[in-house]
């Protein structure tokens, strides 16, 4: 996943009968530092009793199998922002991207298979889901907000794999959040904003 963007337009409660809605609504081919991509962006609008209570976009991001034996890309280490205003490690291991695969019913072998991960995919390992991420800079911004964001927007940078230890970082106030995860030592693998 390359990105996406949430709106909350009132609460989903236990019970709720909800609707889902959901369509393409474009598609982009970009040249990337991987070579050739495609963009699909899906607006998904999900309904309680006829009336939107979230909205969210998901942009996705297709890209060739690479060559076997070709490096990866460089990617900067993370820039200095000073200190964050709330910080939380990003908790990853085998079962929890297993779950999560399941959960987002995602069968990617990406994400638990290591040796497809590394000899195809050319990663040091199974990657970290996008939207797990996300969920987890989500439920940061909620913690610093003292609610649940109105507006939550975010981008995939670079890849994160099993192994690596990351922190999810907000820097901002109750005005709005820039958000960030990043590995330790390394570079950052998503950004966000919350409002």
């Amino acid at each position: 996943m390359g990105g996406g963007e949430i709106a909350f337009h009132g609460a989903l409660c236990a019970g709720d009968e909800v609707v889902r809605d959901s369509r393409i609504e474009r598609i982009a081919e970009k040249t990337g530092s991987t070579g050739p991509l495609i963009f699909v962006s899906v607006r998904h609008d999900y309904s309680v009793g006829g009336a939107v209570v979230l909205s969210e976009r998901q942009d996705l991001v297709y890209r060739e199998d690479p060559v076997a034996g070709t490096p990866p890309p460089a990617y900067p280490d993370a820039p200095d922002l000073g200190p964050p205003a709330a910080m939380l490690p990003l908790l990853a291991d085998p079962v929890r991207l297993f779950r999560f695969s399941a959960l987002t019913f995602n069968g990617h072998r990406i994400h638990y298979d290591a040796d497809y991960a590394r000899d195809v995919e050319g990663y040091a390992g199974p990657v970290v889901h996008g939207p797990l991420q996300a969920v987890a800079m989500m439920v940061l911004a909620g913690r610093v907000l003292g609610r649940v964001p109105e507006r939550f927007s975010y981008r995939g940078l670079s890849p994160l794999t099993l192994g690596q230890e990351a922190l999810v970082e907000a820097y901002g106030g109750a005005e709005g959040l820039e958000m960030r995860v990043r590995r330790v030592g390394g570079p950052v693998t998503m950004t966000g904003k919350a409002v």
